[in-house]
């Protein structure tokens, strides 16, 4: 077996070490942008490079080093036999939580004013927070959107999610289906995405849908950039309908320093950190998953390539 990891970045060196341990009947090497094909037949990527299946056509298998995979399923060439299979959890989950708790609170408890109050001097009384004044909506109810979910529900928030197929979860409204989806926005005053980007999702977070949150409403984008449009969203705070946003993805990374939403005053700003993937939890999920290919099972995270996810 040979595994190749892409891309070739400061971290590589630890990543080919931890791999090399916790798989030790295969050769590990890095991605060499100018280098000759290695004969892999399974990659451990992250924004692979768009060559990865012209200069690898014998790869089996496919990790990628997150939750998301539409970079990888727009690659050219591959193969439709290609198994691509996503990372699930590895540690992001509480990352995802603390990350949506934290912004949910800001928000909901009007820190951002405390802190003008604070840069002013001044000794501001706000009432308490009513959580039912505060409904939470959760799009996408995967691993990691579960896990947001039952963290803010356990907070007291009201909570509901929507997804595609349906799903139950404790504590949680769950709604399922493109007919569900104007009632789920309709009872929502936060909107937190962790939805996959795939052809049916992309823009999904446009005037549209966001004109039909409360009023004051507030958008998490903890997912993909190409899930919001921006100037929709630009549009609707500057309107007054939203009252904020707190961005972690973006169309086009890093965000140019000409982008509107660095300064806009009710905007923000993280660099698409909301949940990093942790190295050692990721390697021994590949190496079990590799395992357990290699007796003939069945593993999770694998990837539908005609749902996208």
């Amino acid at each position: 077996m040979h595994i190749l990891y892409a891309p070739n970045d400061a971290g590589a060196s630890e990543w080919i070490t931890a791999l090399t341990a916790a798989v030790p009947e295969a050769t590990v090497s890095v991605w060499d942008p100018e280098g000759p094909s290695v004969g892999a037949d399974v990659a451990v990527v992250w924004g692979p490079p768009k060559n990865l299946f012209t200069r690898e056509p014998g790869l089996k298998v496919v990790f990628t080093r997150g939750a998301g995979v539409d970079s990888v399923l727009a690659l050219p060439d591959q193969s439709a036999s290609v198994r691509i299979i996503r990372l699930e959890d590895a540690g992001m989950g509480v990352q995802m939580a603390e990350y949506v708790v934290h912004e949910l609170v800001h928000a909901s408890r009007a820190f951002g004013k405390l802190a003008v109050a604070q840069a002013e001097r001044e000794w501001l009384n706000l009432p308490a927070t009513e959580r039912r004044d505060w409904p939470v909506g959760v799009l996408g109810l995967g691993q990691l959107g579960t896990r947001v979910a039952q963290v803010v529900a356990s907070l007291g928030y009201p909570v509901a999610g929507w997804s595609r197929s349906p799903r139950e979860v404790d504590g949680v409204e769950c709604f399922s289906g493109q007919a569900s989806l104007n009632a789920f926005l309709a009872r929502t005053r936060v909107l937190v995405n962790v939805l996959p980007l795939t052809p049916e999702t992309e823009n999904i977070l446009c005037r549209d849908t966001l004109s039909r949150l409360w009023p004051d409403a507030y958008l998490i984008n903890v997912a993909r950039g190409h899930h919001l449009v921006d100037q929709d969203l630009l549009d609707l705070l500057d309107a007054g309908y939203l009252a904020g946003a707190s961005l972690d993805a973006f169309r086009v990374e890093p965000l140019p320093i000409d982008h509107p939403f660095w300064t806009h005053p009710k905007i923000r700003i993280t660099p698409h950190n909301a949940a990093m993937t942790l190295r050692d939890e990721s390697i021994v999920q590949i190496a079990d998953k590799l395992a357990a290919l290699a007796r003939g099972e069945t593993v999770g995270g694998t990837v539908d390539r005609q749902r996208g996810y």
